[in-house]
């Protein structure tokens, strides 16, 4: 490959993908290239992605988060329906298990009301109805929330740029970036492309590929694995939709929780560990310069400091299935281990700032003929088409 054209997507994943898509939407006539540095299209966070099309009640109103998410998902719902991919507005329960977490779930509830997100605090009563071997005191029911492939999404989207007259090259891993005149190029296994403008959407490696295009990133990825369990056919009975936690409001995390997948099946967690590779899907995937610059990340030390006694409970239900079991079992207390079987882990692209802070919000900053998305975890998935289409308003006002 040794090309021109007006924009790079580096990244092949649900953002990169969408952000692709719209821009064919929107500039039909100008030429838009892909590069992915796998064989396939969505082989990390997307790929492992348990498919839940998010309603946007706990994120901050008037945050990216918040805003993404609610018009997103409504563009993914439009987007499927129109594509026949297969989704189900199914809803979902956050389940406070004592009174302590009622306050925090009013707190929740709150957020939703001020997002323009349906949702309804439910009794016990009621949650047995929607829920019948949940166990709670009180509950948050979400209608609106809902299931999704995003593996089809991604594909259909890597279609429609293809049919657009756009290009998708895969095993292309970006290997540098330089400037010159004016121009962008990116060197890439696959060969060079030399384009006006770039848009990373690196996912897992997005810090490291701002620092090619000669920016100095605000935060680095650490990656943290979320491990799961499936429930074994006999027992899908024990979850009809989606049951979630109060969560824990320190942490960008849910909590372990119930996932009914498109397919049917239901996935249960995930904890959240440190991986030592940051495409670490097993616990034995090391990869040592990975790990070596988590470790000695100033702001990696800072946050381990501060929550270690939460990190290691999650060490310890990622070492003990019991464990795992234990905190299953305070959803619904009918789950045992010989109903749950292994199943595949993600990695999480966590930025974290120097100062040891999570950083919470997507994060997308611009640079002179580039776009770098440095921080978009979940809802991701569910606002990908709305990130997207930011994005491309940004891009279009570089092309007036």
């Amino acid at each position: 490959m040794k090309k021109s054209a007006d924009v790079a997507i580096i990244g092949g994943g649900i953002v990169g993908l969408a952000t692709a898509y719209q821009w064919t939407m929107r500039f039909p006539d100008r030429s838009l290239v892909v590069l992915e540095k796998e064989s396939r299209l969505a082989q990390h966070q997307t790929g492992h992605n348990s498919g839940v099309l998010h309603s946007g009640i706990y994120y901050k109103p008037g945050s990216l988060k918040a805003t993404n998410c609610r018009e997103g998902k409504v563009a993914m719902e439009r987007f499927c329906a129109e594509q026949n991919i297969d989704y189900d507005i199914c809803g979902k329960v956050i389940v406070a298990t004592e009174q302590s977490e009622i306050p925090a779930l009013e707190r929740i509830f709150e957020r939703g009301q001020a997002n323009g997100v349906k949702c309804e605090i439910i009794s016990k009563e009621r949650l047995g109805e929607l829920e019948p071997h949940a166990r709670g005191v009180k509950a948050i029911h979400v209608p609106e929330a809902g299931i999704v492939n995003y593996k089809q999404v991604c594909k259909r989207l890597g279609e429609l740029i293809e049919e657009a007259g756009c290009e998708v090259v895969t095993s292309a891993r970006v290997t540098d970036i330089r400037q010159w005149e004016g121009r962008l190029t990116i060197d890439t296994t696959a060969g060079d492309v030399t384009v006006d403008h770039a848009v990373n959407c690196a996912g897992l490696h997005c810090d490291r590929i701002t620092k090619l295009t000669g920016e100095t990133p605000k935060s680095k990825i650490v990656p943290f694995r979320g491990e799961y369990y499936e429930l074994r056919p006999e027992a899908y009975h024990l979850c009809r939709n989606l049951i979630y936690p109060v969560p824990d409001p320190k942490f960008p995390f849910l909590g372990v929780h119930f996932t009914r997948m498109i397919d049917g099946s239901v996935e249960c967690g995930p904890n959240a560990v440190l991986a030592f590779a940051r495409e670490g899907y097993l616990k034995t995937d090391v990869n040592l310069g990975d790990l070596v610059e988590s470790l000695t990340y100033g702001g990696f030390i800072r946050l381990a400091s501060k929550y270690w006694r939460i990190g290691a409970g999650e060490i310890w239900r990622s070492i003990s299935k019991r464990a795992f079991v234990k905190a299953l079992r305070r959803l619904v207390p009918e789950i045992h281990a010989d109903l749950l079987k292994t199943a595949p882990a993600g990695v999480r692209a966590q930025a974290v700032a120097p100062d040891g802070s999570m950083v919470d919000d997507f994060q997308i900053i611009d640079a002179p003929r580039v776009i770098n998305v440095c921080n978009a975890p979940s809802p991701a998935a569910t606002s990908s088409l709305n990130i997207g289409k930011t994005i491309v308003d940004r891009l279009s006002t570089r092309f007036a």
